[in-house]
């Protein structure tokens, strides 16, 4: 769980003049932990108004419903932990070199602590709240397939690889990198990667689309 300190956001948005933008985040962050530490179904509003101190009038001010409170915390999760959706991929680059980059990112950013954490709380409340799932996979996920997407289209036009659906090989390869150590920690079968692990999932990722995906 990330540690918040939610007097002293509370105490700043009292003296500060964007003092509605840290109350904002005070419920965000205070969203965060009740998500964590119970799951989205047995977290209340009322129980996230009263960890930062305020009444229920006054969240729904900032958040309408609790699923408009779970976005914000995915978002905000996202802009501190998204390597994978800011890492380069430039079209024309050499396609080895570009997946070990994507593939660094995006497990840096799936190995984190918090991302492991939002993973488990959607997957845990998937069947109650099918909801979560997708507002979950659009805002983080799926954009990063789409990036992959599009410079495996490119490569594919090029002939660097062989033609087929751009989406189901970023898909492909977004799955076998996600089929080492992220399934153990996910699983809580360990807590930590070591970047000698991280590296030998990589590249059996890698090499195991190249044989699937070079153009003959």
């Amino acid at each position: 769980m990330i540690p918040v300190s939610i007097a002293a956001h509370s105490t700043l948005a009292s003296c500060e003049p964007d003092g509605r933008a840290l109350r904002r985040q005070a419920f965000v962050d205070a969203a965060r932990d009740a998500f964590f530490a119970r799951g989205y179904g047995e977290t209340t509003m009322s129980s996230i108004a009263a960890a930062v101190g305020g009444s229920k009038t006054t969240l729904w001010s900032y958040f309408p419903s609790k699923e408009e409170l779970f976005a914000a915390v995915v978002d905000d999760i996202g802009k501190h932990f998204s390597p994978a959706l800011t890492v380069e991929l430039p079209l024309g680059a050499p396609v080895r070199a570009t997946l070990q980059n994507f593939a660094t990112a995006m497990l840096r950013t799936i190995l984190s602590p918090p991302i492991i954490a939002l993973h488990r709380v959607v997957t845990g409340e998937a069947q109650r709240f099918p909801e979560l799932g997708a507002l979950f996979y659009e805002r983080g996920p799926r954009r990063g397939k789409e990036r992959l997407a599009a410079f495996i289209a490119d490569a594919m036009a090029e002939g660097r690889l062989r033609q087929g659906d751009p989406m189901v090989a970023a898909w492909q390869f977004s799955a076998l990198c996600q089929s080492g150590c992220f399934q153990e920690i996910l699983l809580a079968i360990q807590n930590v990667a070591s970047e000698e692990r991280i590296a030998k999932d990589i590249d059996a990722a890698i090499d195991t689309f190249m044989r699937a995906w070079t153009a003959e």
